[in-house]
């Protein structure tokens, strides 16, 4: 069978004899270019389940995990986000992601989904198994393929995923991929796909079950891809589930394909369902290509087959025939999806490519009828697939159905062919006459009927078919028929169709203008059924502009409310769809306050600066007729824009003072109005206040006093609330002007409790004084801490109130009891006294009593004082305030009685005990048995007067006073006392004060120690505490005699222990002479801890140590001791030999280890069967290299201790013996050595025979390699490299192999090197450094053609052939471009000048500014004109366009415009006019200055316009100052109005014009004589002085047909005196008669509208009196065109007229006569501004269909 379709390359260069390509392949984007790392590009890590989601899972920068989401229907946005998940799946649809990754601690994956635009999380499931595929089914339903089984997960609330089946045969085994599973749109047939190999990839298998889930059966298929797709089978009849396959036995390389129908059986009596087979031809350059995915294109009925190698094939579905074959790509493509947009696949490939393939409609029935003609159904299946799927190009094949059919005269069959031809040829007016013109049948329908009813069952019809089927329809009044074909989209709307429903329904009307887009008859519908809330709507949903003024207009007659929200809805846009000041226009002339202020308040509300106008209209109507109504406008506080000062004049007058005040700026107008307190709320007034400047307010404040006093209360109120602001000491001040100490009391009465100014609380209480406030007084006087209290107790001494009460709180608060007391002494006020000291503060007891003490007050009255106080008054300052008067015998009664109630406290006792003491009332007894006096007081006051009394009571205090005490029996020589205190105390801190060296009476009490005190104790405890006293003063001579006396002179502390062990380290530190007879004469002391003393660096007693461990029988001690301390090897073996201890030998071993006497340390060792310390030993024996003894000392210890170093260096040891025979038994039995370490240990030193016996016995064949390469032996060494395969060796055997020149055996090695990037450069590095380029080049250029090249290995070889074959390596680059790590072969390009070479990569790379670069500066070689204008148009640096420019100019300036025109796009034309323009060359890009001049930019104008003056070429000039005028108009104007042409001279009138110079325009064009151009100028220019000084200048030049012309010109403009008083004078009666006649006209008419405007405002008038209504309209608009006022055949002004030609005639809207002409007489009054342009003031040029316009009264009516 041949090849059909089979072309070779890809599409776009298919032969050109060929038709049309039937399959578009279209490039979506390229990952990589996107940032995705490419390691991302194969299957199970990139997925892609439909059109719009490709997920990669990629790394970022800092090497973490994360997933990037490509969306391809968002512009291809990528989004990435962090995920440590295995893999990731994106939903078909919506933006849902399933995850996938394994738990740590459990087996299996866990699964969840997320949706992530609501981050929901929609399931999680922990599986017991691995999942090795998932796909999603449906866009809510998982697929799951595990190790075993398959399950489907919906993802609904508390899902779990559902077993459907398990894997078996060849799918069920571990070496099967699976690599798809599908579903039939119902779910009852599934599809998996899995592929094996059996020969190392050579072949792949395909392996597939069809599985049943009704009947749970499995059928096995054999090959490599299928899938399930509803399609359409037969028409009129439903889409059928249909299952195709691509079958391929095991060991064949026959390839099939199968399409079937599995729906429906086979039955008897019924047509057998439907089946198609074909054969698959693969290409022959791929035969043992396999396909990896089946789509089928519901869209165009065809099959789509992707395989691995990168072909598509197309089949038709129906017929199973290949339509076509192609490679879309060279590299492997992994995965595809349906791409439900176009019909199409989509595919990537490993480069990351993103390809999409689908029909070309338009080629496709032509190529299957011209291509391939070798199929006999070929014409059957272009004609099938273009009436099923509408494709176009069988026009001729419909055209021939078609009329078969009507010659047979089946009518409906042709009708039906008719539908379905796509292209529309047979559904023309020529058709239906066709129809029309046949009879019909006896017993049939209509042919035309069974036509149209044919198209109606097929599809919708066309806009011809429509008209013609309705038409009779509306005819026949039959409304449910369009109805029903309108809700079935059956008819194509137009607006001739809805004119013809109009008449039968509007509604009905209403929907097909609304879907054939007729916006004018949307509206007028809208507005004929009153709907006029979806005008608006409607009109901004199709961007439609409405007359909505004169909608609105008539809508506020007939419905107000209606009219209200139809203008909010207008202004309700951005833009508004109408001028905020036609609706107010509106509202006003029909006097619609109420309307008016609603829709305003509406439309104001985002209280814009440039609507202050309007806030002010609003305010200042509602102000003058509905004061309520503003005031509540006021109260929604939404304006701030309007005049201020207007308002506040209307809020004064409408008597809202309120509103004037917060509008008035002006402090007089402010005062003013403030005065009107009647009318203004207090509470509001207070708050006014505080927006005033405090000055203000203050004269405010004073305004309202002085005005009336009963304003007291208000003013009070606001200086309670804004004294911060104020001051309180001025608004005092102010109340204190007008003597109101009320005003005082009150105002500072409400902020003293939150003011602390001194002088505020003392104004209060003295106004409470003044006022006779006493409570309030005293109230102050307790509470308050701010006043001054110096200056309210002098005010209140000085006011002597009759209650001294407030003064007592004062004194006493702030401590001026005594002058209180003195005070109320002097005044007799003794009551007072008592009840302040009893009732008041009794703790200020003690400052009274030495006050009346002080002012010899009586003991009677004092004593009395103190009996009522009692036990309240404070002991301690009440003893100090009489004992330094020397009056405390005076307290003797009251402290006794104080001392019977209990009372402890030390001062009371401490007064008792001087006062025994002073009277010599038995003190001794008081201090020896009263426990709560203070010893250090009352000993202190004792020392003067008895020291043994304050020895008693120093010792009762027993610690608290020892100082004293020592410092008073020292004094007084009580030595014995204090000898006997010391021993009995038993403090250290004690003794060390005592016996400390400056203590000039240590020695007196040392003696009374020695000799009485210690003497006379028995307790242990003491005796130990002075010992510890003795030692710790640092007495050691002293603390021997007495330890000798005590320890051995037989005593009762003889045999202590500890005394003994202090004895001999006493003499330790003092007398080291006497230790060694201390040692032999004591036994009771602690040998070992004195041997360590003894020891130590301080004493370093060695003999004295080693003679206690000698006595204690602690050998191994003493053997330290003698190597250690004594450092006597000998007497220390002398010793070991005694003792003959295990322990004994190992220290001595040790030690001569130490000293580096190994084979002595070594029989030590063996003596001691010690082998805790073979490390030390094998390090010694290796350093003296003593192997023979460390092989004995290892086998000894090999039987102590298993340690793989013992027999690693034994083995080493055999070695270094050279005993390689046992070292090889050793090795080959059993042991624990690291024959690893040890080989390297002689790998490293040399001995390479030894190492290659080690490493064979391993094996390390990286190291064996190494070994032969030293040993000479290169093919053994390269034998030793293959099996170890490892890039450093195989470095290592290279680099020996080329030193010896053994090029064979270095290029076997090289060859496993450079396909490793990392260790290539370094290959490279050696090979040039031996100068053998050739070699080199000859391996890499072998090395391409592996399977394991890479990006490295093209680059080095494309940089050695720039090095030392440049004449090679374009064709390289060219071949290999996308291979090879283009940058670094730019640069070598660039170091060996290669720049043609450097550019093509540059451009390959899309380093296009480079690229532009490049060529620039190295144009003889590199340069080429079309190249460098591709390579422009790319570029991203804007400044290389004008260097382009610049090079150009200089290099190949003829060729400028075709750059420019290449790039216009890109460059700022003023930059590039302004560089050619200073280079002198702008004549040279004329072209490109056209093409960019609708840009309108200023430079470019200015350089055309002045190369068109230069070149004289006045018609362009004009064009180009018309249509651009973004130049320097007057410059220009100044240049030509000189100019010889006179055509430029006009164009220098016109410029003139345009700049409004009228003046000078005018002058020029009559210079010129340009009358007409003088007087549309005078026209243009509005001004009445022009246009009759232009006038006049006619008359001057007797020019009568200019004279009329600028009549009929300058109409609006010339008054009618002026023109008739020159006819007149200069006989131009017949000129001027026609504009007076048109005058006259105009000004009768306008007087006959007001005399009925008159009569009609007296009518209303006499209404109102009867019935008053502020809103009735008093003038309603007139008709526009009233009888008899139609157009006059006289010659109108421009501005009256709709058409400026005076042949045309008409005068203008007869209701536009709302403004004044000039020469009006001035009386009338209140003319609107718009009065100066006629034209101007009916809103258009000619006022056509606008209403009129209302003028004021000074009343405010309209007039």
């Amino acid at each position: 069978m041949p090849a059909q379709g089979d072309h070779q390359g890809v599409f776009l260069t298919c032969r050109s004899t060929m038709a049309g390509v039937p399959v578009t392949l279209t490039p979506v984007m390229n990952l990589a270019d996107m940032g995705v790392n490419p390691n991302g590009f194969r299957f199970g890590l990139l997925t892609m389940e439909s059109d719009r989601f490709i997920c990669v899972k990629d790394q970022a920068q800092d090497g973490s995990s994360q997933v990037a989401v490509i969306d391809m229907h968002a512009n291809n946005s990528i989004n990435r986000k962090p995920m440590k998940a295995e893999a990731s799946l994106m939903n078909p649809k919506d933006n849902i992601i399933a995850l996938k990754g394994k738990t740590e601690g459990q087996a299996g994956h866990f699964i969840q989904v997320f949706n992530l635009d609501t981050k929901e999380k929609l399931g999680v499931h922990q599986f017991g198994e691995s999942i090795v595929f998932w796909k999603w089914i449906t866009d809510r339903a998982l697929a799951l393929v595990s190790d075993k089984s398959i399950y489907h997960w919906t993802l609904e609330a508390n899902s779990t995923p559902a077993k459907i089946f398990d894997r078996s045969g060849k799918l069920a085994e571990s070496n099967t991929q699976i690599i798809n599973y599908a579903v039939d749109s119902q779910q009852k047939w599934c599809l998996l796909t899995g592929i094996s190999t059996q020969d190392q990839g050579k072949t792949i298998d395909g392996h597939m079950v069809l599985y049943s889930v009704e009947k749970k059966q499995q059928q096995v298929l054999e090959g490599h891809a299928g899938n399930f797709a509803m399609m359409k089978l037969e028409d009129g009849q439903a889409d059928r589930q249909l299952f195709a396959f691509v079958e391929r036995k095991e060991g064949q390389t026959q390839t099939r394909l199968h399409i079937m129908d599995i729906y429906k059986q086979k039955l008897d009596g019924h047509a057998a369902p439907f089946k198609v087979t074909s054969e698959v031809t693969y290409p022959p350059e791929a035969p043992n290509d396999f396909a990896v995915s089946m789509h089928m294109s519901d869209k165009y009925g065809v099959l789509f087959l992707i395989t691995k190698a990168g072909y598509i094939f197309m089949f038709d579905i129906y017929s199973g025939a290949m339509l076509f074959r192609n490679r879309i790509s060279n590299d492997t493509i992994f995965i595809s999806a349906y791409n439900a947009t176009n019909g199409g696949v989509l595919v990537v490939n490993r480069k990351g490519d993103v390809l999409t393939a689908t029909v070309n409609a338009d080629t496709l029935v032509n190529y299957i009828q011209t291509n391939l003609r070798h199929l006999p159904n070929a014409t059957h299946i272009a004609f099938g697939l273009a009436k099923k799927f509408k494709i176009p190009g069988a026009d001729e094949l419909f055209v021939q159905q078609f009329n078969q059919a009507f010659a047979r005269g089946e009518y409906k069959e042709a009708a039906k062919v008719a539908a379905q031809c796509a292209s529309g040829a047979l559904r023309t007016p020529q058709i239906i006459q066709q129809f029309k013109s046949v009879q019909a049948p006896p017993g049939q329908s209509s042919p035309i009927l069974q036509y149209f009813s044919a198209l109606l069952e097929m599809g919708k019809l066309n806009a011809m078919e429509s008209i013609e089927l309705v038409r009779p329809v509306v005819a026949q009044n039959r409304r449910e028929f369009i109805e029903r074909w309108l809700r079935e989209d059956k008819l194509e709307c137009t607006e001739e169709l809805g004119d013809i429903v109009a008449p039968l329904d509007g509604k009905l009307a209403l929907s097909i203008y609304l879907r054939a887009n007729a916006s004018a008859k949307v509206i007028k519908c809208f507005t004929e059924q009153g709907q006029y809330e979806q005008i608006v709507a409607y009109a901004k949903k199709v961007n439609y502009q409405a007359d909505y003024s004169f909608i609105l207009r008539n809508m506020l007659m007939v419905n107000p409310e209606g009219a209200v929200t139809f203008a909010k809805q207008l202004l309700d846009n951005d833009p508004p769809l109408i001028d905020i000041n036609s609706v107010v226009e509106v509202m006003l002339s029909q006097n619609r306050l109420q309307e008016f202020t609603s829709i305003l308040l509406d439309h104001l509300k985002n209280n814009k600066p440039e609507e202050g106008y309007l806030q002010t209209k609003l305010l200042e109507m509602n102000l003058l007729h509905a004061p309520q109504v503003a005031e509540t406008i006021f109260q929604m506080d939404l304006f701030t824009h309007y005049d201020r000062q207007t308002i506040a004049q209307l809020c004064e007058k409408a008597g809202l003072y309120q509103r004037a005040l917060e509008h008035y700026t002006d402090v007089q107008d402010i005062k003013r109005v403030m005065l009107n307190t009647h009318g203004l709320n207090p509470e509001w007034l207070t708050t006014f206040f505080g927006r005033m400047p405090p000055e203000v307010c203050l004269e405010s404040l004073y305004e309202l006093l002085r005005h009336n006093r009963q304003n007291l209360q208000v003013v009070v109120q606001c200086a309670i609330k804004y004294q911060e602001q104020i001051g309180a000491l001025k608004l005092v001040e102010l109340f204190e002007s007008f003597g109101s100490w009320e005003g005082i009391f009150y105002f500072l009465g409400a902020i003293l409790a939150f003011n602390n100014d001194a002088d505020v609380h003392f104004k209060y209480i003295e106004a409470c004084a003044k006022l006779n406030h006493m409570q309030e007084v005293e109230r102050v006087c307790r509470e308050s801490n701010a006043y001054d209290p110096v200056r309210v107790k002098e005010f209140l001494k000085q006011a002597k109130l009759p209650d001294p009460r407030p003064l007592i709180y004062v004194c006493d608060l702030h401590n001026f009891v005594g002058e209180l007391a003195e005070y109320l002494y002097k005044n007799s006020l003794m009551k007072y006294i008592e009840v302040y000291v009893v009732k008041v503060n009794p703790q200020q007891a003690p400052t009274v009593i030495g006050t009346l003490i002080d002012l010899d007050c009586s003991e009677d009255f004092i004593k009395g004082l103190l009996q009522n106080v009692r036990g309240a008054c404070p002991v301690s300052p009440l003893v100090e305030e009489v004992e330094k008067r020397n009056r405390l015998r005076l307290l003797l009664p009251w402290l006794e009685a104080r001392m019977a109630e209990g009372n402890q406290e030390p001062d009371l006792h401490n007064a008792l005990a001087k006062i025994y003491i002073d009277t010599n009332k038995e003190p001794e007894t008081f201090l020896k048995t009263n426990a709560f006096y203070d010893s250090k007081v009352v000993g202190k006051y004792c020392e003067d007067r008895d020291p043994h009394l304050a020895y008693t009571a120093y010792k009762r205090a027993w610690g608290s006073c020892d100082e004293e005490l020592v410092e008073v029996t020292n004094k007084n020589g009580l030595f014995r006392l204090q000898a006997r205190y010391l021993v009995e105390r038993q403090s250290q801190d004690l003794w060390g004060y005592v016996l400390k060296v400056d203590n000039e009476f240590r020695r007196n009490v040392i003696d009374q120690v020695v000799a009485t005190a210690l003497p006379e104790s028995s307790n242990p405890d003491e005796v130990s505490a002075t010992v510890k006293a003795f030692i710790s003063a640092d007495l050691p001579q002293e603390l021997i005699e007495l330890l000798e006396k005590i320890v051995l002179h037989n005593s009762d502390f003889s045999g202590n222990r500890n005394l003994q062990n202090l004895l001999i380290l006493t003499a330790i530190k003092a007398d080291k002479k006497r230790v060694m007879d201390y040692i032999n004469r004591l036994n009771n002391y602690d040998g070992p801890e004195i041997a360590k003393i003894a020891l130590g660096e301080q004493y370093q007693l060695y003999e004295e140590a080693f003679t206690i461990y000698k006595k204690f029988n602690l050998n191994s001690d003493a053997v330290d001791t003698l190597l250690m301390n004594l450092e006597s090897l000998d007497r220390a073996g002398e010793f070991a030999a005694r003792a003959n201890e295990p322990e004994v030998w190992s220290k001595l071993g040790k030690a001569q280890l130490v000293q580096n006497l190994v084979s002595q340390a070594i029989d030590s060792y063996l003596k001691a069967q010690e082998a805790g310390d073979y490390k030390d030993v094998i390090q010694a024996a290796e350093r003296e290299e003593t192997y023979e003894d460390l092989v004995k000392y290892l086998q000894m210890a090999r039987q102590k201790t298993k340690d793989q170093i013992i027999d690693s260096e034994l083995v080493y040891a055999f070695a270094k013996c050279d005993n390689l025979g046992e070292m090889e038994e050793f090795i080959s039995g059993t042991n624990t050595a690291n024959v690893q370490a040890v080989g390297d240990r002689l790998f490293d030193e040399g001995h390479f025979k030894a190492a290659k016996i080690l490493f064979q016995s391993i094996p390390n064949n990286a190291k064996l390699a190494s070994c032969h390469v030293h040993l000479g032996e290169f093919s053994q060494a390269v034998e030793a490299a293959r099996k170890a395969n490892n890039p450093k060796t195989w470095k290592e055997v290279n680099f020996a192999c080329v030193a010896a020149k053994e090029f064979r055996c270095a290029q076997i090695a090289g060859m496993n090197i450079i396909v490793h990037p990392d260790h290539l450069e370094e290959l490279i590095l050696h090979y040039e450094k031996g100068g053998y380029f050739e070699e080199l080049i000859q391996l890499l250029d072998s090395g391409i053609g592996g399977e394991r090249a890479h990006v490295g290995l093209y680059t080095e070889l494309g940089i050695l052939y720039a090095k030392y074959k440049p004449e090679k390596l374009m064709d390289f680059c060219k071949l290999n471009a996308s291979r090879m790590n283009i940058p670094k072969i730019i640069r070598g390009c660039e170091r060996h000048c290669l720049w043609p070479e450097a550019v093509f990569l540059y451009t390959a790379y899309d380093e296009y500014d480079a690229a532009a670069n490049t060529m620039i500066l190295h144009s003889p070689s590199a340069w080429t004109h079309d190249q460098f204008v591709s390579v422009m148009q790319k570029v991203s640096n804007s400044e290389l366009f004008y260097r382009a420019i610049s090079f150009y100019l200089e290099m190949y300036p003829l060729l400028l415009n075709g750059l420019l025109t290449a790039v216009a796009n890109k460059v700022d034309h003023a930059r590039v006019v302004q560089q050619i323009r200073k280079l002198g060359h702008l004549p040279l890009i004329i072209p490109y200055m056209k093409q960019v001049q609708q840009h309108n930019i200023k430079e470019v104008n200015d350089a055309l316009n002045d190369l068109y003056v230069d070149g004289e070429d006045h018609e362009s000039l004009r064009q180009s100052i018309e249509e651009y005028d973004n130049f320097d108009q007057l410059a220009l104007a100044q240049r030509v109005e000189k100019h010889d042409l006179l055509e430029m001279r006009r164009i220098a009138c016109l410029l003139y014009r345009k700049n409004k110079r009228f003046k000078q325009s005018i002058e020029l064009s009559k210079i010129d004589r340009l009358y007409q151009d003088a007087m549309e100028t005078a026209r243009d220019s509005g001004n009445q002085e022009l246009a009759e000084s232009l006038l006049k200048y006619f008359v001057e030049i007797q020019d009568r047909d200019c004279f009329a012309s600028c009549l009929y010109v300058c109409y609006d403009l010339i008054r009618p005196d002026i023109a008739l008083e020159l006819a007149w004078r200069n006989r131009f009666m017949d000129q001027v008669m026609p504009y007076m006649i048109q005058i006259v006209r105009e000004y009768t008419y306008r007087v006959d509208a007001l005399d009925k405007k008159i009569e009609h405002k007296e009518e209303e008038e006499q209404k109102e009196k009867s019935a008053p209504n502020d809103y009735v309209p008093d003038f309603m608009p007139m008709n526009p065109m009233l009888q008899g006022m139609g157009q006059l055949a006289l010659m109108a002004p421009p501005g009256m007229m709709s058409n400026p030609n005076p042949l045309s005639g008409g005068m203008t809207n007869p209701g536009g006569f709302g403004t004044m002409q000039p020469g009006m007489p001035p009386s009338m009054p209140n003319m609107p501004a718009a009065a100066a342009n006629p034209g101007m003031a009916m809103g258009t040029t000619g006022g056509m269909g606008m209403q009129p316009q209302f003028q004021t009264m000074p009343g405010g009516r309209p007039f």
